[in-house]
């Protein structure tokens, strides 16, 4: 059966697809291009987060949503201007008796055209809009700042992640070709007698261990990879190849470990104190309670009156007034009283805030340096003893295949040099991102 409003439904969809049709295309077209990374140094990689990632794009759209609010708020302040039209027919009129005489009231048809305006002059509502207009916007404004700070900070620490692992693969694999090699030199020397089996065997098990290691940190790459491209907003199956020249990285490392803390700096202490300036606008708004609200306005009307529809607007009968309106509440029941004590009672709960966020703040600056310390130490040993293992490593070796050392001595060797090498990247890595925390902490976070 035909059905007029699910067919104009159905056009209307049409319609809508062949328009968006051609433009959702075209940004597939030229989406690709942007979504993809070709040169991931760190630098890039985080760039490309703070233009890709969720949560930095929804913050940017709240800071949108907040300043039409504003905007719409505002415009409470500009003349209010609205048009009505009616028409009305009466089949039967109201009819009246007077002195047994019945007289029908009003024609039958009526119709008026109404244009009226309004102009706010002083509201409580509109005054605390515009009072608080410019920190409402910075307040948002703050909140994307925020956002984009945590997405540096944990861009970053991924990207590191990332790094770890990848090096702990490239240390397993060369790992395995000197124990491959190393397996190769115990049988030969299994082979002509030299030296028996366990050698080989020992050889044999290493390398087992090596190449499943070896593995592990393969798929665990992959998890570590999958990560760092949803933290960037990345396509998932786009590969994204870093880049890294651990010389610079070993030039970053340096930080000022004596300055003191600047709470004024931090985002979430700028936060928590502009959410401190605006419930100061609230406790003017609630002491606003108690004066009047102003208005003016205005009416102009135009009636017309006629028994034939023919001739109804064949003659106008206009009117039209001005006034101003003033509402002033006078008792209401102590309750504007008790709105003013809840307002400053929440404005000292914020002052407690402010107070305990500084201690948080102070603390969390105390364990990120002490976390740096700590690792740079760890950092710098690290790197005196790869220089130390590779050096007992190559001693050691050559030692063996003269036959002066036992095939013992040569797995620890080899078992401390993979451990020393792993342990000084995975320090390198650990110190940039303890770095990064102490940074945060001291609100010194670009972006």
């Amino acid at each position: 059966m035909f059905s007029f409003p699910n067919t104009l439904l159905a056009l209307y969809w049409i319609s809508l697809a062949t328009l968006l049709l051609p433009q959702m295309l075209c940004a597939q077209t030229t989406a690709t291009p942007d979504s993809l990374v070709q040169e991931a140094t760190l630098d890039k990689v985080v760039q490309y987060a703070l233009k890709h990632q969720p949560a930095v794009q929804q913050a940017e759209i709240d800071e949108e949503i907040t300043n039409k609010i504003i905007k719409g708020k505002l415009a409470d302040w500009f003349p209010q201007i609205n048009f009505n039209y009616n028409y009305q027919h009466f089949p039967d009129l109201q009819t009246a008796v007077f002195n047994g005489t019945v007289i029908k009231l009003g024609v039958d048809n009526t119709s008026y055209a109404q244009f009226t305006a309004s102009q706010t002059i002083f509201n409580r509502d509109v005054l605390l809009a515009a009072k608080t207009a410019s920190k409402v916007r910075v307040q948002a404004m703050q909140n994307t700042s925020r956002s984009k700070i945590d997405v540096v900070v944990n861009v970053t620490k991924a990207f590191y992640d990332v790094l770890a692992t990848a090096q702990q693969i490239k240390v397993s694999e060369e790992s395995i070709a000197r124990l491959q090699q190393s397996l190769k030199d115990s049988y030969s020397r299994y082979s002509s007698g030299v030296a028996d089996k366990t050698d080989y065997k020992r050889a044999t098990i290493l390398l087992g261990n090596a190449q499943a290691s070896l593995k592990s940190n393969v798929e665990l790459l992959k998890y570590k990879q999958a990560y760092l491209k949803t933290l960037m907003g990345y396509p998932e199956t786009q590969d994204l190849p870093l880049q890294y020249d651990t010389l610079e990285m070993e030039t970053q490392i340096e930080i000022d470990t004596l300055q003191e803390i600047n709470y004024s700096t931090h985002i979430d202490y700028k936060i928590l104190y502009m959410q401190k300036e605006l419930q100061n606008a609230n406790v003017k708004y609630s002491n606003w309670a108690f004066l009047p609200s102003l208005n003016a306005y205005g009416n102009y009307n135009l009636n017309y009156q006629n028994n034939t529809f023919r001739e109804l607007y064949d003659k106008r009968f206009p009117y039209s007034y001005v006034g101003v309106t003033m509402a002033f509440p006078i008792f209401q029941g102590g309750k504007r009283i008790s709105r003013i004590q809840q307002e400053k009672l929440s404005n000292e709960r914020i002052d407690v805030s402010l107070v305990n966020l500084q201690n948080m703040l102070k603390t969390e600056y105390t364990r990120a340096l002490a976390a740096y310390k700590s690792n740079l130490r760890n950092y710098l040993t690290q790197r005196e003893n790869v220089a130390l293992a590779n050096e007992v490593y190559d001693i050691i070796q050559l030692q063996y295949r003269n036959g002066v050392r036992a095939y013992l001595d040569v797995t620890v060797a080899e078992s401390d040099l993979r451990t020393t090498r792993i342990n000084y990247f995975n320090s390198l890595y650990q110190v940039l991102a303890s770095k990064m925390d102490v940074l945060r902490a001291l609100g010194q976070i670009p972006y």
